[in-house]
């Protein structure tokens, strides 16, 4: 393994559309959502222990969650943990851990990973991010993994891509939001699209200079006293002055602005797990195509439903419902219908304050 080869793991969301099992004090990527004996970070942490010695992996994160990392991950040191004061999107983020690598390796070429997506051919995902690790290495690239779309989804960002570079590295052209479902499909039949990951791997020197280049004034906050970056008094200075940053995404701060960003087209058995659908789609369905996701679920002219209960002893009956997402988690249940899951996030929304989020 490469020593100059670092990883960052993103695990600051709270998850709201997986609510109510994702919570504020317990978010989705801490949960064992599929029912594998490891929540989504232990499982992210182990594929990233596959591809950098593990005392190069990083968890960036918000503060409130340091107790609950390292009781997941009890292998880590307090000095692999970036913790966020505030949420500021992901353009502050990436900046952070590119200036604390920056201090510790000036050499340091890093890729930055979601916490909460599932990745089923784990040996193709090691040698694609391999790939973009030499190349980010060598050259002053942005390298993205973009995902071989498998049908012409509306929830994902799409990367448009044009001239082969190197082998299977191609030059990105442009980041498309999410499409509607006729754009989707012209995406899918041109075959020069991907999906958009938001897995990203570039050298410490090329993304600070993108950060100069595109959002200078996250720079400006961030190293009003850039000394302060690999020594014991980094968390108090970044608790100061990471709140001042503008809230905003790596995507509209540095990747729409750049001209040096590729794409390695992956064919990794992904999902992003980003809703209670996604996790329908991706799991095992008995013979009416309900998902049950509880030891004890008994179902009865039903069909097309997710089944999931956070209590192991308790028995689940469902009769006469069809698609209907059937959440029961602690002090909430939740019984909705599957197609109108993108109210759920505003849903939950009108409960904060109480002890229900």
């Amino acid at each position: 393994m490469n020593k100059n080869n670092y990883i960052a793991i993103m695990a600051g969301g709270v998850g709201s559309r997986f609510w109510p099992a994702s919570r504020e004090s317990r978010p989705k990527q801490f949960l064992d959502i599929l029912g594998v004996g490891k929540s989504l970070i232990q499982l992210t942490y182990d594929r990233a222990a596959k591809i950098v010695p593990k005392e190069n992996i990083l968890i960036v994160s918000n503060g409130m969650y340091k107790g609950l990392i390292l009781e997941q991950l009890p292998e880590l040191t307090e000095g692999q943990l970036l913790l966020e004061p505030s949420r500021n999107n992901t353009g502050p983020c990436v900046a952070y851990t590119a200036l604390h690598l920056k201090a510790k390796n000036p050499e340091a070429v890093f890729a930055m990973l979601p916490s909460d997506h599932v990745i089923l051919k784990e040996d193709e995902f090691i040698a694609r991010l391999n790939e973009a690790f030499d190349y980010g290495a060598k050259n002053e690239a942005i390298v993205t993994l973009g995902i071989e779309p498998t049908r012409p989804d509306t929830g994902y960002g799409y990367i448009n891509y044009s001239e082969n570079v190197k082998g299977g590295i191609y030059e990105v052209v442009e980041f498309k939001e999410k499409p509607n479902k006729e754009t989707a499909q012209q995406y899918l039949d041109s075959g020069d699209y991907v999906w958009n990951a938001g897995i990203f791997v570039w050298s410490v020197s090329t993304i600070v200079n993108s950060f100069s280049n595109s959002a200078q004034e996250i720079l400006d906050v961030l190293c009003e006293d850039e000394a302060q970056f690999g020594t014991e008094k980094e968390q108090e200075y970044i608790n100061q002055v990471y709140p001042n940053t503008k809230s905003i995404s790596v995507d509209f701060a540095i990747l729409e602005h750049a001209k040096n960003v590729y794409t390695i087209p992956a064919d990794i058995g992904w999902s992003d797990l980003g809703t209670w659908n996604s996790l329908y789609d991706f799991l095992d369905k008995d013979e009416k195509s309900n998902v049950k996701l509880s030891k004890d679920a008994y179902v009865e002219d039903a069909k097309g439903n997710l089944i999931r209960t956070s209590n192991a002893n308790k028995l689940m009956v469902v009769k006469g419902l069809e698609d209907y997402i059937i959440i029961d988690d602690h002090d909430v249940l939740l019984i909705y219908p599957r197609h109108e899951e993108q109210n759920i996030k505003p849903l939950r929304k009108s409960f904060e304050g109480s002890p229900y989020v």
